[in-house]
């Protein structure tokens, strides 16, 4: 494990994900996935079916992260850009790899079921590592800090297992939440001062509103079990003080 924790960025491609027919699950899968294994996620952005928007997320999100994972895209329709944009992006060719190849006749046995839709779905760019998918054949790929995964929740859950094993895992984020019983309001400034005085703690409110009213969730979280424990009294003893 190391001790600098890596950064990842989560793309979701997809016109049918911004017209809110379809909802997103898999960053939220990802997000949690990474949280226990020690990885920091900074960003989910999600971008159109545009190869344009595609390119500049890919050069923008790899740049300043450890790893970026991309999800939808990569089927065997017309729409389906995203292998394209990668190549694009890093500036090599793409054609269809024997390997994928090989992998999607085990399933389509019958070559006149292995038609010209789904061999889109064996396009990968020039350099590129395979990501299995058990689920349906048609592999995933890893293109230097770059994981392209499919759309479908069960397939990307399947890809993400593959690679998992190969990711820079890091110490695990510890969390430890508090009901304030109070308004956010309420305590926003004294929770500054808590959250200045454990400057290496991620202190956060969060309100929520049940059959009493309004309340707050407080959560603090740190790798430091010690830091953890440390600001949580901190609070707890700030709470008691406003009652």
């Amino acid at each position: 494990m190391s001790n600098t924790p890596a950064t990842a960025a989560v793309l979701v491609i997809g016109d049918e994900v911004l017209s809110g027919r379809t909802r997103d699950s898999n960053s939220g899968y990802i997000a949690q996935y990474l949280t226990n294994i020690g990885i920091d996620l900074k960003e989910v952005r999600v971008v159109a079916d545009d190869e344009a928007a595609i390119v500049e997320a890919i050069n923008a999100l790899r740049a300043r992260n450890t790893y970026l994972f991309t999800t939808g895209g990569i089927g065997p329709t017309h729409d389906d850009i995203t292998a394209d944009s990668v190549a694009k992006a890093f500036g090599v060719g793409i054609d269809h790899d024997p390997r994928a190849v090989a992998m999607l006749r085990e399933r389509f046995p019958n070559a006149a079921d292995l038609n010209e839709g789904r061999l889109r779905m064996a396009r990968i760019p020039f350099g590129a590592d395979l990501i299995a998918n058990k689920v349906s054949k048609a592999p995933g790929f890893r293109l230097e800090n770059v994981f392209v995964f499919a759309g479908v929740p069960s397939i990307m859950q399947a890809m993400l297992d593959e690679v998992g094993p190969t990711l820079a895992a890091g110490v695990k984020v510890l969390s430890e939440s508090v009901r304030a019983d109070a308004k956010e309001g309420d305590i926003a400034t004294p929770l500054g001062a808590v959250q200045k005085a454990h400057p290496g703690v991620a202190i956060g409110s969060y309100p929520f509103v049940d059959e009493g009213g309004f309340n707050t969730n407080i959560v603090i979280r740190s790798r430091d079990p010690e830091a953890l424990a440390a600001a949580k009294a901190a609070v707890e003893a700030m709470l008691a003080g406003l009652r």
